[in-house]
């Protein structure tokens, strides 16, 4: 038996021998995230996103042999049926256009705010772009079906909060699509291609994922055990186009305790999944092409019941290494074969490999609980991977480091067979500064020990998803606590910091986090400088609502918001005078309450700036939307003047806070 499972193994995973392409059903991708590859592999494409280029490397000689000037933070690359290249660019609504062999943009189309992933149909004749806002409301996302003969648009369809990934199915007739901050899949029915509609716009991930809360072991619990799927930021299929695959990360929605002694005393130690791990785990969900509906693991449960032998991948994704973690999947591919699954992990700088279709065999390592084969270690801050279509080779593209790691099969039929080719290649340099290029790294870090333990696992980023926020609501200790955005917020500049507001100094809030909570070290000045850099740089999010002048109903909103008294408490440039208030919000009953000193010293006023991309609002996610908190208490003074507002007078309020 283990010479039959080791045998099949060689043969599989990064092609021992030739692989046999599988694909009938023509939405299978070798590629993933910033890299792909040209139809023959002579070619792959690299985009980088500080840059903003497009890099050619010639895959034969290893070697760049172009450099393509695109649009503002170029975050996708996919490649058509006749060569031609499409990169979306996240930072200005547009998508490059590349003719193989001319290494110059093309063209340029106009899209939709935030362009992330992108398809394009089995017969080369439509692109879809999936858009992270529509052009005129935050409310939802949007797919686009573009002409690629003309470059024009064809139609545009809402699909949903904040989508992200991308995949077609059934021949290119429907379309699945990740929703980033819901951690869901959305189905679009593409059999009219003139008017699409959505087929389904959520599943049950979350019903299925939480059956049996409050059970552990088998051991009774003080409370309910929930874990929120969240930044699914890709979807993949498998090369039958039965099953589809998408990274994602399980967040505790339950009270977070200490954990003990073993974890450093650390408050995001333990509390995952099984107890293992930390508050946030890197995560598989399998669906099923067919009807979208997920196959998930019930993550109170350790292991299945009894007699029960899952064919699809765990859930929850345990590496197999003690000292080397997974955190922060952001891109995944499956081999030509269907049999491997490749999980690109952002925040340990490293890939997983995995079945597809089992959790056992002689092959895998399984006495820490993982159904993965082998972690295989990058460069730092790894965002896309490509596989060559006879499965030899792999490439990932380290972003934090602008470079190329080429993974091969060494051929020797060991337990760890998959392993890096040469020395990275690189294909951009820094545009940051080099104490911002430090800090990027130790924000998205969840393996230096300087940020957390290897018991923890967890980032600045693993919360603050991309540097903004991941709309959870996590239970602290002195209450309930919605993560807040980073992005574009100055943040340094406007302590004291935290909800709470209890922590006067940077410094003093960094030491607590990555401290107290991460398991991580305590912080000298130099990592204070460094990741304060970094903060100080992160974009704020494009808004649809800003024009080139203000609307009348916006020039109206910003009287309002002085009528109403808004700006007494969000003043100056960074719209906080960073003092504590009580504005009727706190919650005293339920399993997460704000502690009596809270209530009685006040929560820290939060900035505005980039209001109209961070719904929910308030410190517990409780409004859903700005107008739902103006009007739920119109009666109250706690929270600006809106008593006497009219109905009109709270539109252009609206209107108006939207564009901050």
């Amino acid at each position: 038996m283990r010479r039959h499972v080791l045998a099949g193994v060689a043969a599989a995973l990064l092609g021992l021998s030739a692989c046999e392409d599988r694909s009938t059903d023509g939405g299978w991708s070798n590629s993933s995230g910033t890299v792909a590859l040209s139809r023959d592999d002579a070619f792959l494409y690299v985009v980088d996103a500080d840059n903003g280029v497009l890099s050619v490397v010639e895959t034969a000689r290893g070697e760049k042999v172009g450099e393509v000037k695109v649009g503002v933070g170029p975050e996708r690359v996919v490649v058509g049926p006749d060569d031609t290249v499409y990169v979306s660019n996240r930072g200005e609504r547009s998508v490059s256009v590349i003719r193989r062999g001319d290494w110059n943009e093309a063209a340029r189309v106009t899209v939709g705010v935030e362009p992330m992933g992108m398809a394009v149909s089995p017969k080369g004749d439509t692109l879809f772009v999936v858009n992270s806002t529509a052009r005129t409301s935050t409310e939802h996302g949007t797919l686009m079906a573009v002409d690629t003969r003309t470059l024009e648009l064809r139609w545009e369809l809402a699909v949903g909060d904040e989508p992200r990934g991308i995949a077609l199915v059934d021949g290119g007739r429907r379309a699945l699509i990740s929703l980033f901050r819901q951690g869901d899949l959305v189905t679009v029915d593409l059999a009219d291609a003139h008017q699409p509609r959505l087929q389904r716009e959520h599943t049950d991930l979350y019903a299925r994922a939480n059956e049996e809360r409050g059970a552990i072991l088998g051991d009774p619990v003080v409370s309910p055990t929930s874990f929120r799927p969240r930044g699914m930021a890709d979807v993949v299929v498998s090369p039958d186009g039965q099953h589809a695959f998408a990274p994602v990360r399980w967040s505790r929605e339950d009270p977070l305790a200490r954990s003990g002694p073993a974890r450093g005393e650390s408050l995001y130690g333990g509390g995952g999944p099984c107890n293992a791990s930390g508050v946030v785990v890197p995560g598989l969900v399998t669906f099923k092409t067919e009807d979208g509906s997920p196959r998930v693991d019930d993550l109170n449960k350790c292991r299945p019941s009894f007699g029960e032998v899952p064919d699809f991948p765990a859930s929850t994704l345990v590496s197999t290494e003690n000292t080397h973690p997974l955190q922060g999947p952001v891109a995944a591919v499956v081999d030509p074969s269907g049999e491997w699954l490749f999980v690109v992990h952002r925040e340990t700088d490293n890939v997983a490999i995995l079945p597809t279709g089992r959790r056992t065999g002689d092959d895998l390592e399984t006495t820490r609980g993982s159904a993965v084969r082998q972690v295989v270690r990058v460069g730092s801050g790894p965002s896309g991977i490509a596989l060559t279509r006879d499965g030899r080779k792999a490439y990932v593209h380290n972003a934090f480091d602008h470079s190329v790691t080429t993974l091969v099969n060494d051929g020797s039929g060991a337990r760890t067979n998959v392993r890096t080719e040469g020395s990275p290649l690189s294909v951009a340099g820094d545009t940051l500064s080099p104490q911002q290029a430090v800090g990027r790294k130790l924000f998205y870090s969840a393996l230096d020990s300087r940020m957390t333990s290897r018991d923890v696992s967890v980032s600045c980023e693993s919360c603050h998803l991309d540097g903004r926020e991941d709309g959870h609501v996590w239970g602290f200790p002195d209450g309930p606590r919605q993560t807040p955005s980073l992005a574009g917020r100055d943040v340094t500049r406007t302590a004291p910091f935290h909800w709470s507001g209890e922590f006067p100094t940077l410094k003093d809030f960094l030491d607590a986090t990555v401290t107290s909570r991460m398991g991580g070290g305590v912080l000298d000045a130099t990592l204070v400088t460094q990741l304060a850099a970094f903060i100080d740089v992160i974009p704020a999010p494009d808004n649809p609502y800003v024009g080139a002048a203000p609307t009348l109903s916006q020039a109206r909103g910003a009287e309002v918001f002085k009528k109403a008294g808004c700006d007494k408490c969000h003043a100056g440039e960074h719209l906080t005078n960073n003092q504590q208030a009580h504005v009727g919000t706190f919650i005293t009953d339920g399993v997460l309450q704000d502690t009596k000193e809270v209530r009685e010293k006040g929560l820290n006023t939060p900035s505005l700036l980039g209001l109209a991309r961070t719904a929910p609002y308030l410190h517990d996610g409780s409004a859903k939307s700005l107008k739902g908190r103006l009007t739920e208490r119109r009666q109250s003074t706690a929270h600006g003047s809106t008593a006497e507002l009219t109905d009109a007078e709270i539109d252009d309020l609206v209107d108006y806070l939207r564009t901050l």
